[in-house]
């Protein structure tokens, strides 16, 4: 068992075993079947190449062997840190295969969490793009092995330089005798995508994860007919398992790979594969919805599967009928945790909240600020425990004794409410709560109204030091066109029916929002640009040029 790693209790996983959540089924088994059954079916289409089913359990099998001779085994960490590529499918099989434990990084990624990540899960290997989006990930190896030596193996997709070359490995040869796992350990780390500071890791075991992959695909009826469309980074929980690449082609189905998710690259993609399935975050499914016409998409077979940001259901209405595509709604979390509207739900659950759990294991708490359960409506911070949400981040135990209650529930530090049938509506972070004079402001709460105004495309909110009122509230608005104005979003308020207390106190109009490496947005940047006057250095991030200052009220 990888040291760090925080097991489930052995009578829990008993249960979650008896009752057929967990099978003890490997993930690095994904592909072999469909290969047997049919090896000639298209496992990957990109913009670049398809690979089959086949080409795909042999190719995995070469780098898995190839790892082997470097001396990478079971337990070896290895950062993967791969863009949408058929690379990274196969060395994801590949590791499974060998028993050694990939650690996904986004290839957004660079020096300072790629160090740390080396460091906290002491890395044997590195495998990387040689240029992606005019990045050079070789400067950055080498950057990453002067500060860790430790590193000892860095492998590239394309031009190698001094490194070891993927495409050595090959892509066939003798199949590959894979290495006894224990289905209940760790299978990969995943990064949390908290908003403050360095990525924690999340273990995720082959039993949890192929559950997971499994329960999604049935609940989006995704099987050997389906097309998932990876607009997402596939280091995404969200794209890789929900059911993502990985459970598409559990299920058999066929994986598009879209190099970026922008809608000259999509909008074709999906149409020449018959996209099925995909996940976006509501930012992009606007953009989808706003470009639809230009490009003439047909996305009625689409189902789109949307999380990671507030949505209003105005917004949700509208691009569904813009796109002509299904809409579900998702609440995840990398640690496990699924909540999320199923396809025949009724309109005002589909559209008005997060739906219910993935699972009948999983167990949910809502609580108040003293650990005690609140009523059907009321909000309070959601607490959960089930058969994919981890005991434990990785290696990080004083972290894990104020994230987990004694009987194991994590808290998710998310504010939400239940209502009578059981679905769940997110208010937002529960530390994410604007104190104005007495007064609780959940920010999330308000992000989705501000992001059903018609001149604003995404929205964030912060609370800012008040000598009157303790806090008050500044919104930092993104424009859909001309400038959305304070009073002008005060009167769409007012008519959305907000109470007034919660409305914007001071508003900033910034050509983006800043994110952090695990792509949320980063809510202490924009607390610090708020404590800034407009007309002051440095201007607030993501901010619009000197010629067109931020507007600020």
């Amino acid at each position: 068992m990888l040291p760090g790693f925080v097991a489930y209790p052995e009578d829990v996983a008993d249960r979650y075993r008896r009752e057929g959540y967990w099978t003890g089924a490997p993930l690095g088994e994904i592909a072999r079947a469909e290969a047997r059954r049919d090896g000639s079916r298209a496992a990957i289409v990109s913009t670049r190449e398809s690979v089959s089913y086949a080409e795909l359990d042999n190719w995995a099998d070469a780098i898995g062997t190839g790892f082997r001779e470097r001396g990478i085994g079971p337990g070896d960490r290895v950062i993967v840190q791969l863009p949408n590529i058929p690379e990274f499918l196969a060395v994801a099989l590949a590791l499974f295969r060998i028993g050694a434990i990939p650690v996904f990084a986004l290839p957004a990624h660079r020096s300072a969490e790629i160090s740390y990540l080396s460091e906290h899960a002491d890395a044997a290997a590195y495998v990387i793009p040689d240029v992606h989006q005019r990045f050079d990930y070789r400067d950055l190896a080498r950057e990453v092995r002067r500060a860790r030596p430790a590193l000892r193996e860095v492998v590239v997709a394309g031009e190698p330089a001094e490194f070891t070359a993927l495409a050595a490995f090959g892509r066939g040869g003798r199949p590959l005798a894979p290495a006894a796992v224990d289905p209940e350990g760790p299978a990969l780390l995943l990064l949390s995508g908290g908003t403050t500071g360095l990525p924690k890791l999340i273990p995720r075991t082959h039993d949890d994860y192929a559950y997971q992959l499994r329960a999604t695909a049935e609940a989006m009826r995704f099987g050997r007919d389906g097309v998932y469309l990876a607009a997402l980074p596939m280091a995404h929980n969200a794209a890789l398992g929900c059911p993502g690449v990985l459970g598409a082609l559990a299920a058999g189905g066929v994986v598009a790979l879209a190099g970026n998710p922008s809608p000259d690259q999509i909008f074709p993609l999906a149409e020449r594969t018959g996209a099925t399935l995909t996940t976006l975050m509501p930012s992009l499914l606007r953009l989808w919805a706003d470009t639809a016409g230009l490009f003439g998409a047909d996305l009625s077979g689409l189902v789109v599967e949307v999380g990671g940001a507030p949505l209003s259901a105005e917004t949700a209405d509208r691009v569904a009928g813009a796109l002509g595509c299904t809409l579900t709604r998702w609440f995840g979390m990398a640690e496990g945790p699924l909540i999320f509207t199923r396809l025949d739900d009724e309109p005002a659950v589909r559209l008005g909240t997060e739906g219910r759990p993935l699972s009948a294991a999983d167990e949910l708490r809502v609580v108040d600020d003293q650990g005690q359960d609140v009523a059907p409506g009321e909000p309070g911070e959601l607490l959960v425990r089930g058969p994919t949400t981890l005991r434990g981040y990785y290696d990080n135990a004083e972290y894990n004794a104020r994230t987990f209650t004694r009987d194991g529930f994590l808290r998710t530090g998310d504010l939400v409410c239940r209502t009578a049938e059981g679905n769940l509506v997110v208010r937002g972070r529960a530390r994410d709560v604007i104190n104005r004079g007495g007064e609780k402001i959940p920010a999330e709460e308000v992000e989705t109204h501000l992001q059903a105004h018609p001149e604003i495309d995404e929205a964030a909110v912060v609370g800012v030091p008040d000598l009157a009122l303790g806090e008050k509230t500044c919104a930092f608005v993104v424009p859909a066109g001309g400038p959305p104005t304070l009073a002008g979003i005060k009167n769409f308020l007012t008519g959305a029916g907000l109470a007034e207390f919660k409305f914007p106190d001071r508003l900033r109009v910034v050509e983006t929002l800043p994110r952090t490496g695990a792509g949320k947005i980063d809510k202490n940047a924009l607390k610090a640009a708020a404590g800034r006057r407009a007309d002051q250095n440095p201007p607030a991030p993501g901010s619009a040029p000197a010629s067109s200052p931020p507007s600020e009220a």
